[in-house]
C-alpha cells in the first residue's frame, strides 16, 4: 500500500518533508503537489524508477521528463544558459514555467531530447515542492501525473490514491493544486519562443509565437 502523507501547504511539517526526500533518495516513486497541479517523481539517477513513471503514464523510451530545480543556480548546473535566458528565468521564478534549454553534460543522456541534446528545467513556485528539494539537495526527475487517456491531470490526493496505490510508493496530500500545466518556454531560441500556454502569464511575449 502507498504511503499517504498530509503535508501543510503554506508551512510543511519538516519531518514528513525529510520522510518524502528519504523516499526519492532510496529510489521510490513518490507523487506530490506543485505551483500547476500534481506530480511523479524519483531520483536524478534511477532508471528503474523512472521506467516505473513510464509505465503509469503509458509513455515510450523518448517520453520528455522534466528536471525540478529549488533555484536557479541548480539550474545552471544542468542547462547552458546565456546571459538574456537567465534574466528572463530570474523575472520568471519561482513559477509555472518549465524553461527548454540545452544540456550539460551533468544531465545523464536519458534524460536529454534524443536530437537536440534539450532539458526541460523548471523551479515551482510550492512550499511542499521548494521544502523537499532543499532536503533532498539535488533535482527531482518529474513528470505531469496525467493518466492514461485522460486529458486533464489529476487533482484530488484522495482519487489519486485510490488510481495509484501499490504503483506508487508515496503520496504527498498538499491539498488542491490545480490542474493547468506549466507554461513551456524554449529559450534555446534567440527571441525564445512560448511552445505551450499554461498558467504562467505569457504578458512579456507577444502572443503570436505561442502555439
Amino acid at each position: 500500500m502507498s504511503l499517504f502523507l498530509s503535508i501543510h501547504p503554506q508551512n510543511p511539517q519538516p519531518r514528513f518533508i525529510s520522510q518524502v526526500a528519504t523516499a526519492i533518495r532510496n529510489g521510490e516513486v513518490v507523487v506530490y503537489p506543485t505551483d500547476s497541479c500534481y506530480a511523479l517523481g524519483c531520483c536524478m539517477g534511477d532508471k528503474d524508477a523512472m521506467e516505473r513513471i513510464r509505465r503509469i503514464r503509458n509513455a515510450d523510451k523518448d517520453h520528455n521528463f522534466t528536471l525540478v530545480c529549488r533555484d536557479l543556480s541548480e539550474i545552471a548546473t544542468y542547462a547552458k544558459v546565456e546571459n538574456s535566458a537567465f534574466r528572463l528565468m530570474k523575472s520568471l521564478t519561482p513559477g509555472a514555467y518549465t524553461f527548454l534549454l540545452k544540456a550539460t553534460h551533468e544531465v545523464p543522456r536519458r534524460l536529454q531530447h534524443p536530437k537536440r541534446k534539450t532539458i526541460g528545467l523548471r523551479v515551482p513556485d510550492n512550499k511542499i515542492t521548494l521544502a523537499i528539494l532543499e532536503t533532498l539537495g539535488e533535482p527531482i526527475i518529474s513528470s505531469t501525473l496525467i493518466m492514461p487517456q485522460a486529458e486533464m491531470p489529476e487533482t484530488d490526493p484522495e482519487q489519486i490514491l485510490q488510481l495509484l496505490d501499490k504503483h506508487v510508493d508515496l503520496i504527498v496530500d498538499g491539498g488542491n493544486c490545480g490542474f493547468e500545466p506549466t507554461t513551456i518556454i524554449d529559450l534555446i531560441e534567440d527571441p525564445p519562443v512560448v511552445l505551450r500556454r499554461g498558467k504562467g502569464s505569457i504578458d512579456m511575449f507577444d502572443t503570436d509565437d505561442a502555439n
